[in-house]
């Protein structure tokens, strides 16, 4: 009797284990290693390819066709490094060129390159998001100093600072209908919500969320307005409500995601992973 009591409560634990183990929801969708560990600022262009930062080595762009084939789309001038990708309107492509303190932009339809605005007093910047007025905003962590601001960037008056002495700010975002601007701190682990105004500028700074453990990257909103949160060191995407639930919380292979995107019917989104050096994708059964 003794042993099948052993035997029974042998198969009871190993239930309990495997029903507690949470299982990986995304799947590899490029090969290991295509990108060095600085993979960042995932962007989504209209007919559905993805492009990441430093393909291969540093200051590069990586295109990525809706198949999953990998290829160099861009490389950057003058030292370039690129962290965050936005598309915005008549097809231009924009990027956070950290190094040179830069937003740099491209007419896809012609491949010229230019710089849309340039501040020599900005750290970095870092992520970058895009109004439906075509304002861009972009956070600036310091992180040795444990600090960050946030900027408004237009073609006519380049970047305004809009908050300084934050917390370490890295990922942002706009809400879909323009109201809400989205704003992380890696550090303290918090997310902030301020109302957009007509002039582009924010108010009403409210807390969102504080997590408890582990840091915060990338963001991105999905057409209702819920936000996408990756989880870096713990491996997993939280998708919170707007009014700050949280919703769910996505496990992925690896354990540093930096950043992510959709794909254009919201169907699938695709995050970048610092450890793995590719980009995970994940069928968003959420919405659906």
């Amino acid at each position: 009797m003794k042993k099948y009591v052993v035997v029974f409560s042998f198969l009871i634990l190993n239930i309990l284990i495997f029903s507690c183990t949470k299982q990986a929801e995304s799947k590899d969708f490029t090969n290991l290693g295509v990108f060095t560990s600085g993979i960042e600022g995932p962007a989504t262009d209209s007919i559905g390819n993805i492009y990441a930062v430093n393909y291969q080595k540093e200051g590069t762009i990586g295109k990525i066709t809706p198949e999953g084939k990998v290829s160099l789309f861009l490389e950057l001038p003058n030292g370039s490094i690129g962290n965050g990708i936005r598309f915005g309107k008549k097809n231009i492509m924009y990027i956070a060129d950290y190094t040179n303190h830069n937003i740099l932009m491209m007419d896809m339809n012609t491949r010229e390159l230019s710089v849309f605005a340039h501040h020599s007093e900005v750290n970095q910047p870092n992520d970058i998001a895009i109004s439906p007025s075509g304002v861009i905003y972009a956070s600036d962590p310091n992180w040795k100093g444990g600090t960050g601001n946030i900027w408004k960037i237009t073609r006519d008056k380049g970047f305004e600072k809009l908050e300084s002495n934050m917390g370490t700010t890295n990922g942002i975002e706009v809400s879909p209908d323009g109201s809400k601007l989205y704003v992380n701190e890696s550090v303290q682990q918090k997310i902030w919500v301020y109302d957009i105004q007509n002039d582009g500028t924010i108010r009403h700074k409210k807390l969102v969320y504080t997590f408890k453990d582990f840091g915060l990257d990338g963001m991105r909103c999905d057409n209702k307005g819920n936000l996408y949160v990756c989880r870096f060191e713990k491996g997993t995407v939280v998708i919170l409500s707007p009014e700050g639930k949280l919703l769910k919380e996505v496990q992925l292979l690896g354990k540093k995601p930096t950043n992510i995107t959709f794909s254009n019917d919201f169907s699938t989104f695709y995050v970048t992973m610092a450890d793995k050096g590719n980009i995970e994708i994940v069928k968003n059964d959420f919405l659906f």
